[in-house]
């Protein structure tokens, strides 16, 4: 199923989406999804982040060919960093161009959004720790990565992770297609099959590491092709089997 999170009239909540309508749900997604019965069109609400996550785990140089372009090796286990939950934004929300970069770049990506609390996973076991998937776009400060010794700032900034529009919830996320535009001009294409750790391996990767909640994100890395981005431009990600999250980037202020 699809789950979306909207605002309708100052009011949060989910909804399970079917034909361009939304099934409100009772309560959350985390755990038995219980219906309301109460539908509202998609186009009479405003949609919003699908989950707000008290960490976003995001994985670094998983795909070869997107760290051959920077210039960097592969390395030999998954290279994790954090996001905040300040930096998530929803579909169609803006992204404001941080004033102390001048270079931020588009990275799309395939995100995992985490269904239960869980840690020290097996592979084996790690589908059963996802509710589903999303698309984001890990927006990266370049210029600020470079000449600063860790990434807080350059992938942290305020609206720096937007993710959307909505969560699938059964899919399989071996080999589906990625692909970033902007302005409607293709920038990335690449399939998830390409990279490096599979879901499964991060997952258990990271719960060595945490604890992870309901609702957490892991981004698990971006195909090659990744580029600067303008005040002005609109940047979309489409992932097979999920869709599109669109975002414009606006001048702060």
């Amino acid at each position: 199923m699809r789950i979306a999170r909207f605002s309708l009239e100052g009011n949060v909540a989910f909804g399970v989406l079917e034909r361009d309508q939304l099934d409100i749900i009772v309560g959350h997604p985390f755990g038995e999804v219980e219906r309301s019965g109460k539908q509202i069109p998609l186009a009479q609400v405003r949609l919003l982040p699908p989950v707000l996550p008290s960490k976003i785990v995001a994985v670094g140089r998983n795909y070869a060919e997107h760290a051959a372009e920077l210039g960097n090796e592969v390395p030999e286990a998954p290279l994790t960093f954090l996001k905040p939950s300040t930096s998530v934004v929803g579909p169609a929300d803006p992204v404001v161009y941080p004033p102390f970069s001048a270079e931020v770049h588009y990275e799309a990506e395939l995100a995992v959004v985490i269904g239960r609390m869980c840690r020290e996973v097996p592979v084996e076991r790690a589908a059963d720790v996802i509710l589903g998937y999303t698309c984001a776009n890990d927006l990266t400060a370049r210029d600020v990565q470079q000449r600063e010794k860790q990434w807080a700032r350059a992938k942290g900034f305020d609206s720096s992770c937007p993710l959307g529009p909505w969560i699938e919830t059964d899919l399989d996320p071996g080999d589906l297609g990625i692909q970033c535009t902007v302005n409607g001009e293709q920038r990335q294409l690449g399939r998830t099959a390409d990279m490096i750790r599979s879901v499964p391996e991060l997952i258990a990767h990271i719960t060595e590491a945490m604890t992870l909640l309901p609702g957490d994100v892991i981004l698990t890395g971006t195909p090659a092709g990744v580029g600067p981005l303008n005040v002005g431009d609109e940047v979309a990600v489409t992932i097979e089997g999920i869709g599109t999250l669109t975002n414009k980037v606006i001048k702060r202020g």
